[in-house]
This record gives structure tokens, sequence and C-alpha cells, in this order.
């Protein structure tokens, strides 16, 4: 697993406790989904970890 990888999963989880707080299934189901740090923290790891690093370039 490379570093972007790691920091994916770091924040999947993080999102994903903070979904089961809320009692949500989805973060579009909560009324802070656009406002929301560790969402776009983690859209951000999303595409970081598919192109890693590499601007625009994805890698699947």
């Amino acid at each position: 697993m490379d570093a972007y990888e790691q920091k994916l999963d770091e924040l999947v989880q993080k999102v994903q406790a903070c979904q089961e707080r809320k009692g949500v299934g989805s973060c579009l189901r909560c009324s802070l989904t656009l406002e929301c740090v560790d969402r776009k923290a983690y859209v951000a790891s999303v595409y970081a970890s598919m192109n890693k690093g590499q601007q625009g370039n994805f890698d699947f």
C-alpha cells in the first residue's frame, strides 16, 4: 500500500465514523455536505490516490 492509499484509508475511516455519529449512511444525507472539511479531504484523497500525485493523469 502506498502513501496515497494509506491516506485514503485513514480518511475513509474518519468519514465513516462521522456518518455513524450522525446516523446517516451517506455524506449526501448530511446538512453539512458542502461545507464539510473531512469530506473535502476525502474527495481530494480519492483523486490523489487515482493519479498518484500526477496532476490529472489517472492510473487505473
